[in-house]
């Protein structure tokens, strides 16, 4: 029974393992893709899932046949041309969404023995397997499509998907292995700021994304050499961007206040509000650097993984509050035995 028990611990700790190296693996991923994205290196590699042809990119322009303009961009209408730093940046960002779809497999297995402890765990790991492969599917399109901008925003919300359903997996799995503070009065006023809060930071890094697409247009305009004049040639939806920030930063404020009414001893929850609140002062910080020095390539994707962290955090102080219905929803669907 010991060695069962032992074996059956020993399964739970790697799949454990496994899901928290994951979450880690595709915020490494969105960090990637933002500086794919703040290099302008996303068509570094002008087909897939090949890069000019080949498995290992070119590092030199005299690896590519004369008129590789002709070849690989017919479809970019020949203004192709090859910069070794740029195609590399692109083809780094796939290996890692290719590792990262193999650790979200690698999960899936490990989620096997819960089929018979917490079904739940499974499918949210086969949901997370799913939304991970549409999402390699959709990378395919994004550069079939030309960097098409409502492909690029869907290809991050269906990366934050992907971080949910690992969240709310892992989160399950730590039940009864970790503790949380008690919550000495109701919690639904709680969970219900906490899920306006998630929502509307939802809506802001979408129109966070609508303004990339506008930087993008910008671009096409007046040039890359024209950095400094990009903020001041955009439109009315980064003004109403910038000034959403202080919403976002108010609700994380009131989170912070209404969960130190609510919890009876500082603990982890505690910890994870607060570690909310810096990421969205940092958050904040980057948009400034953004604003007001000529958007730095360096922080725009540091921007951008500020964001989607402070979505998964938000989501993880969300599953952890209501961590009591959890085990009850996970003690309700475990099979019952009756003694003979």
């Amino acid at each position: 029974m010991t060695s069962s028990n032992n074996l059956t611990n020993n399964r739970e700790r790697l799949f454990r393992k496994l899901a928290l190296l994951t979450v880690l693996t595709i915020y490494l991923l969105i960090l990637a893709g933002g500086i794919v994205r703040s290099t302008g290196s996303g068509m570094g590699c002008p087909d897939w899932p090949r890069c000019f042809g080949n498995w290992v990119p070119p590092t030199d322009i005299s690896q590519l046949p004369p008129n590789y303009q002709e070849i690989y961009g017919a479809k970019l209408k020949g203004e192709i041309e090859f910069n070794a730093v740029k195609t590399w940046i692109e083809y780094v960002n796939r290996l890692l969404g290719a590792f990262s779809g193999l650790l979200v497999f690698a999960t899936l297995i490990a989620a096997v023995p819960y089929l018979r402890k917490d079904k739940r765990v499974f499918w949210g790991s086969v949901a997370a397997f799913i939304l991970i492969g549409l999402n390699g599917w959709l990378g395919s399109k994004v550069v079939a499509t030309e960097l098409t901008p409502y492909m690029v925003t869907l290809h991050m919300l269906l990366a934050i998907l992907v971080v949910f359903a690992l969240l709310y997996v892992l989160a399950r799995s730590y039940q009864g292995h970790i503790t949380v503070e008690r919550l000495q009065r109701s919690k639904t006023a709680l969970s219900r700021l906490l899920i306006l809060t998630m929502v509307l930071s939802l809506a802001q890094v979408l129109l966070g994304t609508q303004v990339r697409e506008s930087i993008d247009e910008v671009i096409q305009r007046i040039g890359y050499s024209e950095r400094y004049r990009w903020i001041d040639s955009l439109d009315f939806r980064f003004y109403i961007h910038r000034s959403f920030s202080l919403v976002i930063l108010g609700l994380h404020l009131a989170v912070i206040h209404t969960l130190k009414k609510t919890v009876t001893s500082r603990g982890l929850l505690s910890a994870l509000t607060g570690y909310l609140v810096l990421f969205v002062v940092v958050e904040i910080g980057t948009g400034i650097v953004l604003s007001y020095f000529g958007v730095p390539a360096f922080a725009q994707p540091i921007h951008l993984t500020l964001a989607i962290g402070m979505l998964g955090l938000q989501f993880t102080i969300l599953l952890l509050m209501n961590a009591d219905q959890l085990l009850q929803k996970q003690a309700a669907e475990l099979p019952h035995y009756s003694e003979v």
